[in-house]
């Protein structure tokens, strides 16, 4: 469905505003003026479920998380395409969230997610890979000889780290998925919100943000209360298949994605990190 023809069904008779907004990789996102209200309407983007997405999965985290004061309030869901009231902020750079008072407030938020209720949806980063892998070729798309090096550490770490507790985690968190609001952060965007290891999330974030060891520090010091060498090696650990991860998200969306970005450059910069 169109985004005028989503907005109509959500906002009846109401006179509506609707602007695309930018960024997106994956989706399509618009502004919704509503009569002085704001909303963000997201359509999904073309075969999204070969990247592992289910998209009532997807509104179930988000009105959970909106439960818990972490992500934006939930408005309607419409056939795939989730309504989300307009988090009224700014995003927040990258070199404010490596700063201690807001890595301990990131630390809170995602401690909140983790203890809070199950998601319906799985994800396991070791698994998630090898699927990637499996839909990137079954879709014509040449998979990097960078895959099989990644491929036999990561089965070396899944090794290594044993049995993993699971927790509901956001598993997506890139800088531009925090917006500083006169209420504090709110994290935006759970598509690929599910039960699985918090280190992922708590890797995903500190890769996604460079943090150098220091920061990462802090941050794991600000979640336990306390900072252990065991939980040190796991976070390295994770930051691996965090890239590793992405690498073959940007594999995949060669052979499935109808938008203008350069996912082979993309899986490319990510290989060479995880293993550098």
């Amino acid at each position: 469905m169109k985004a005028e023809a989503i907005a109509a069904r959500v906002w009846p008779g109401r006179v509506l505003q609707i602007e695309r907004l930018g960024g997106g990789i994956t989706n399509h996102n618009f502004l919704v003026d509503c009569e002085s209200e704001r909303f963000v309407l997201r359509i999904a983007g073309t075969n999204t479920e070969l990247l592992g997405i289910d998209r009532n999965a997807e509104h179930a985290a988000a009105v959970s998380v909106a439960d818990l004061g972490v992500g934006p309030e939930v408005v309607d869901f419409v056939e795939g395409s989730l309504v989300t009231r307009f988090v009224e902020g700014q995003p927040v750079p990258v070199e404010e969230m490596r700063r201690p008072e807001v890595l301990r407030e990131t630390a809170d938020l995602l401690r909140r997610v983790h203890d809070g209720p199950a998601f319906p949806a799985r994800f396991d980063a070791f698994r998630v890979v090898e699927a990637y892998h499996d839909t990137a070729a079954a879709h014509g798309v040449r998979v990097p000889d960078a895959y099989r090096k990644a491929k036999a550490k990561a089965d070396r770490i899944e090794q290594e780290l044993g049995h993993r507790a699971e927790h509901p985690c956001h598993n997506d968190l890139l800088n531009a998925n925090f917006i500083r609001s006169p209420d504090g952060i709110r994290i935006v965007d759970w598509e690929y919100a599910g039960i699985g290891d918090r280190f992922f999330d708590l890797a995903n974030f500190s890769v996604n943000h460079e943090l150098p060891e220091e920061q990462s520090d802090v941050l794991l010091g600000a979640y336990f209360g306390e900072l252990r060498d065991q939980d040190r090696e796991h976070l390295r650990a994770m930051r691996f298949m965090s890239d590793f991860r992405e690498a073959m998200w940007g594999v995949v969306q060669q052979g499935i994605s109808d938008l203008d970005f350069d996912f082979e450059n993309y899986a490319n910069r990510h290989f060479e990190r995880a293993l550098a």
